[in-house]
């Protein structure tokens, strides 16, 4: 209706710009909120000095405290209720940038699928299974063995075996000589006498323990 009278449309200003104009107010009633309490804290001196000598004095004191008491609560609730509008605008900023960065990708992906034809997908698909399955068998033939030679009988080279064990064995016991009884031989010649000097010396020493113990 505005409109019809000349009145220009305002554009309402963006998340961010509404974030730092919060901030700057909370910057300025915190500065304020500062101020009174330090003031609220002189008056409060001024009411215990004159408390005793002056009590009018401390009375208007304490009137004043009172005041800016009020003052400093209202300065915190006003804050209260900004840091918490400022929090809100910037949850919805941070939301807006992950929307748009979400529909940005969402037609990146749609620009890719434009690209393909599930049809296309399909064929390709099964062109790979069929080409897999053909070197697999191609794989197969190659291992398996070819040539000359393949229709021997098993039965013919399994006897064949048996005669050549058979004939190894018989070589073997053939070669075998007399058997040897392993027992040392007998020294045919004397063992040497032991020197009749040391023979003495020996009995010597036995009877000579011999004392010992029995005295």
């Amino acid at each position: 209706m505005w409109s019809m009278f000349g009145k220009k449309k305002e554009t309402p200003p963006t998340t961010q710009e509404a974030i730092q104009k919060l901030r700057s107010t909370e910057e300025l009633l915190q500065k304020k909120s500062d101020f009174l309490e330090k003031k609220i804290e002189n008056e409060l001196q001024i009411a215990k000095q004159n408390a005793s000598k002056n009590k009018r004095t401390a009375l208007n004191a304490l009137k004043r405290k009172k005041r800016l008491e009020k003052q400093l609560n209202q300065i915190d609730g006003t804050l209260s209720t900004i840091e918490f509008q400022r929090e809100a605008l910037e949850g919805a900023n941070t939301n807006t940038e992950v929307l748009k960065n979400m529909s940005y990708a969402a037609k990146a992906l749609k620009a890719a699928h434009q690209q393909l034809d599930v049809d296309d997908v399909h064929d390709m698909m099964d062109d790979i299974q069929e080409q897999t399955e053909l070197a697999d068998e191609i794989s197969r033939a190659i291992s398996e063995p070819a040539g000359f030679g393949m229709d021997i009988d098993e039965d013919e080279l399994n006897a064949e075996l048996d005669e050549l064990e058979q004939s190894e064995i018989d070589k073997q016991i053939l070669d075998i000589g007399p058997t040897s009884t392993g027992l040392p031989s007998v020294p045919e010649t004397e063992l040497p006498s032991r020197p009749a000097k040391a023979k003495k010396k020996t009995e010597d020493d036995d009877l000579a323990e011999l004392e010992a113990w029995a005295s």
